[in-house]
């Protein structure tokens, strides 16, 4: 078999077979296919996009590229992970992966870092102190037989081929190509040994997909690909035009999750809607519950009874940070020393805050990086004392702004103001689920 009859086979259009995508998974993997190849094979399947069946083919050859997950000896529950398209204080999977694990089901969740204004799951983990994302597999399995739940980041060994092929398609200009953006995202997932996968699609000024229709293309195609492969799934179409919650930063993000798996369900109520939802159907398509109106009372008793921040310390205590850091969150979550409030210049509403452009404001103070290489400041960021719909008077703080520099925080004002819309009339509420795709 040749790499060169591959691209042209797909260039001229025609459907490629599970072995040849196994041929181009192996050869990205352990670098047999020069990268000007791999390159001209992305960019014939942008111009000749993958069938449902190609996705679901190429998915599984680069699951299949290195090691997979196997939980079969470790646990007998249904496992259950959870993929988000990525947003502005985004910050779900740090409470909702505790929460769900106390229902009955397994949650081993492989997460990534941010870049530009969308944080990453394991940056804000890294937070507290000494908390370890790089597990061995064989601690993942330890974790997850005696806690039902494991937090970790991508190990080398799963899905080599993906990271790979990631990195060449910006470079190839195939970015946008949704078969490669299902695959990428689901090789992971399948590597990963779930049973069932729920994603988190959003749309919005802050989201991957801006329009709601391209995140609605994308969902049903993850679904489609996700089931062919034997995994069940659903997705979640969810707003992303404005920020999540209160929190914009690594260490304000956790501090706000273990507020809420507390009881504090008010602190956030959108954010607290959003992590119920995606609970509830976490359990349904895991099988661990068949009614939606039982799931959701039995995951508000976990958190009414202390079961979810218990669970949350005893995985931090795992995986070597402080259980403290439940008891004692603003002590251990700190911000960074330098704050600026921001004051309404008026009585009114808070009508918009646009998520893009917030999240922006925060990689300016320091929250996100620009390039994989760049340092995060854990202590930076944003607090919204105000949310869209809250009324607000004259000199009252509408947000409290984070950095560790004079000038990374002047640049972070100068930009959040932008982001921030204050009327006379109170804006129309907003639906943070659009729609669920099964």
């Amino acid at each position: 078999m040749r790499m060169i009859d591959i691209i042209i086979k797909k260039r001229n259009g025609k459907a490629l077979t599970q072995e040849e995508f196994d041929f181009v998974a192996q050869g990205a993997a352990k670098g047999t296919v020069p990268d000007y190849q791999l390159s001209s094979f992305l960019m014939a399947c942008f111009l000749n996009p993958l069938s449902d069946k190609e996705t679901a083919m190429f998915t599984k050859a680069m699951a299949h590229s290195g090691g997979r997950l196997d939980f079969s000896a470790v646990t007998k529950l249904p496992k259950v992970d959870k993929h988000s398209t990525g947003g502005v204080g985004d910050g779900i999977s740090l409470a909702l992966a505790p929460l769900v694990a106390c229902a009955g089901v397994a949650v081993p969740m492989m997460s990534g870092r941010g870049l530009g204004h969308t944080g990453g799951t394991l940056d804000k983990l890294e937070s507290m102190k000494n908390f370890e994302v790089r597990v061995p597999v064989n601690l993942i399995y330890r974790q997850i037989k005696k806690l039902n739940v494991c937090m970790f980041g991508q190990t080398k060994d799963l899905a080599p081929a993906d990271k790979k092929l990631y990195s060449l398609r910006d470079a190839s200009g195939s970015v946008e190509s949704r078969p490669l953006i299902v695959a990428s995202i689901l090789s992971k997932k399948y590597a990963e040994g779930v049973d069932s996968l729920l994603m988190d699609v959003k749309y919005g000024s802050g989201a991957f997909m801006q329009k709601l229709e391209d995140s609605r293309k994308l969902a049903r195609a993850l679904v489609n690909t996700a089931k062919l492969l034997g995994l069940k799934c659903r997705a979640l179409i969810t707003y992303m035009d404005q920020p999540l919650g209160r929190a914009i930063g690594n260490a304000n993000e956790m501090c706000q999750t273990v507020q809420i798996l507390k009881g504090d369900k008010m602190l956030a109520p959108d954010f607290y809607a959003l992590l119920m939802e995606e609970a509830v159907n976490m359990l349904l398509i895991s099988g661990a519950c068949k009614d939606a109106k039982k799931a959701r009372s039995l995951l508000e008793e976990k958190i009414d009874n202390g079961e979810a921040a218990a669970k949350l310390r005893e995985m931090i205590k795992w995986q070597g940070g402080d259980p403290q850091a439940v008891d004692n969150p603003t002590l251990y979550f700190k911000n960074a020393k330098l704050k600026y409030e921001l004051k309404a210049e008026k009585n009114g509403y808070v009508q918009h805050i646009d998520a893009k452009t917030a999240g922006m404001a925060g990689v300016l103070l320091g929250a996100g990086r620009n390039t994989m290489e760049d340092e995060i400041d854990y202590g930076a960021g944003i607090w919204l004392n105000k949310k869209s719909g809250e009324s607000v008077k004259k000199a009252e703080t509408i947000a409290t702004l984070y950095a560790s520099d004079k000038k990374r925080l002047n640049a972070g004002i100068a930009l959040f103001k932008t982001a921030i819309k204050v009327g006379p009339k109170k804006p129309a509420p907003y639906k943070i689920v659009k729609e669920i795709i099964k």
